[in-house]
């Protein structure tokens, strides 16, 4: 990646590591490294123990919304029969969730430059914790919805705060091992999330997986009010763009109400075909509206012209599907078909877990030496692959076998997502990336929410074309993979345009190299 301006160019390529520093026009560099084009290696600078303790009391508030998701999808069947409801209606508990969480981004980067990060991630962490404190208390399936896009309005905003006042706090330094600390909840969750929520729902109750989050919030924020600094908001009064949000928003809703309710339609095809022409009518009138504004609209789609942005985003939105609508389906069958307990389910789970954890140290540097064509392709396939025992299996396939294939596809995840995002930068300006940010992170949580709601509809509606049985939910689970087998290979084409081989990275190095070179 590459950032030239006034500011910051950070250079990662393989594990040789350069950083410029540029300020009023003076480049400091070694000039014997640029006359030998080699880079020079900083010496480990030991983290600030303030910032350390800031970046620990920040992740800490964020592992309540990751460790959330994963415990609600455990949950699921138990939701589902408690609450009296369909898979493809309480299967909204989990997509609208990821909804809200992606159109909250846009949202997030507006109000730090407007109230602060500190303020925000208060903010933020406020809004999660009543969104958990009424999702335990929820009465009926649609209460239950509802709170949950309170919450994931919440913690939509709790993630890409958390980046940038760390990234703000460091002040350009050690990024590096800033931006792992950021990964923990994102590992953790995967792995820890099913364990938890089943053996709390075992145990104890459904509402537990809510309860839990209410005194680790209330510490959080207690510790971030008194301990992580105050930054200033930009004097700038930005406008947030709540035309294209007020579009944008209900589109992306109106297109997964009308998908979700094809299992149910019956003989009432309006109740389906209405909110699905309602959301692209309202996706047209986006559309329109984007290309035309003079102010900086809430997902820019001037940038879609750049292919490689094109591509990183297409194929963005179909691996979204690929990774959240399986893992919709996975907790299910283990609960629906094989009959075990969420217990057991949750422990089933953490082989996936263990695979992303197993690849997600050196899959960027694999990235920056090959590029991410043929990583995404080989991940893509292997997925695929992965995920094709599942398409068979019955009420008694081996858990050996499907515990190989959850680590094998857990391990080509990591595939998808890092390199995917690296190519998204590929070529854009410094005044790009916060819109690239911004579009990247909307159309990979929307496309979780399409894959689930797709897959849910697809389980649904073959759970109703036979006789309740073991050999029906069998048959369903088995099409729904098949489905999830297929977005995986569709995902493949718009892969194909992804920035192949690290000559880019290579030239944009050169170039560098040589604007220091000329101005010295």
């Amino acid at each position: 990646m590459y950032f030239t301006s006034k500011g910051c160019i950070l250079s990662i390529q393989g594990t040789v590591r350069t950083v410029l520093y540029i300020k009023k026009g003076v480049y400091m560099m070694s000039s014997s490294a640029v006359r030998n084009n080699r880079a020079v290696k900083p010496g480990k600078e030991k983290l600030d123990p303030k910032m350390l303790q800031t970046a620990l009391i920040l992740v800490f508030g964020a592992l309540a919304s990751q460790l959330d998701s994963t415990m609600v999808n455990v949950g699921l069947q138990t939701l589902g029969a408690e609450l009296h409801s369909t898979v493809s209606a309480i299967q909204w508990v989990v997509t609208g969730y990821i909804l809200a969480m992606g159109l909250a981004v846009p949202v997030s980067g507006w109000a730090v430059r407007r109230f602060g990060g500190k303020n925000v991630y208060l903010f933020s962490l406020v809004v999660f914790l009543a969104g958990s404190a009424l999702c335990s208390v929820a009465w009926n399936t649609g209460s239950l919805i509802a709170f949950r896009l309170l919450q994931g309005i919440g913690g939509g905003l709790l993630i890409p705060t958390m980046q940038t006042v760390l990234v703000h706090t460091a002040g350009g330094r050690n990024l590096g091992r800033i931006m792992s600390i950021i990964g923990i909840p994102a590992l953790l969750g995967p792995i820890l999330g099913p364990v938890l929520g089943g053996a709390m729902i075992h145990s104890l109750s459904w509402r537990w997986i809510f309860y839990v989050n209410i005194p680790v919030t209330l510490a959080a924020l207690i510790l971030a009010w008194r301990i992580i600094p105050r930054d200033e908001a930009s004097p700038n009064k930005e406008r947030l763009d709540l035309t294209g949000l007020l579009l944008l928003s209900p589109a992306f809703a109106a297109l997964i109400y009308g998908i979700s309710r094809i299992s149910e339609a019956g003989d009432s095809p309006a109740s389906t075909f209405a909110p699905l022409l309602l959301g692209v009518l309202l996706m047209a009138a986006f559309i329109f509206y984007a290309l035309r504004t003079k102010k900086s609209p809430v997902l820019d789609l001037r940038l879609f012209r750049i292919p490689s942005f094109l591509a990183s985003n297409a194929t963005l939105f179909l691996g979204g599907m690929v990774m959240t609508g399986t893992l919709l389906l996975l907790p299910l069958y283990y609960q629906q078909v094989r009959g075990e307990s969420v217990l057991i389910t949750g422990l089933l789970l953490i082989p996936q877990g263990l695979g992303m954890l197993a690849t997600r140290s050196w899959i960027g540097g694999l990235t920056d030496r090959i590029g991410s064509r043929p990583i995404v392709l080989v991940s893509l396939l292997i997925t695929a692959l992965s995920t094709v025992p599942f398409a068979f299996a019955g009420a008694a396939t081996s858990h050996i076998v499907l515990g190989a294939a959850q680590f094998v596809r857990g391990a080509a995840l990591n595939g998808l997502l890092i390199p995917i995002m690296t190519s998204a930068y590929n070529g854009l300006s410094k005044e790009q990336v916060p819109h690239a940010s911004t579009s990247t992170r909307i159309l990979q949580t929307v496309g979780g929410a399409f894959g689930s709601a797709i897959l849910a509809t697809v389980l649904d509606h073959q759970m109703k074309t036979g006789t309740p049985s073991i050999q029906t939910a069998v048959h369903a689970f088995d099409t729904a993979f098949w489905w999830s087998i297929g977005f995986a290979l569709v995902a493949m084409v718009p892969a194909l345009w992804l920035p192949g081989g690290s000559r880019t990275g290579s030239r944009a190095k050169a170039k560098s190299e040589a604007e220091v070179k000329t101005r010295a």
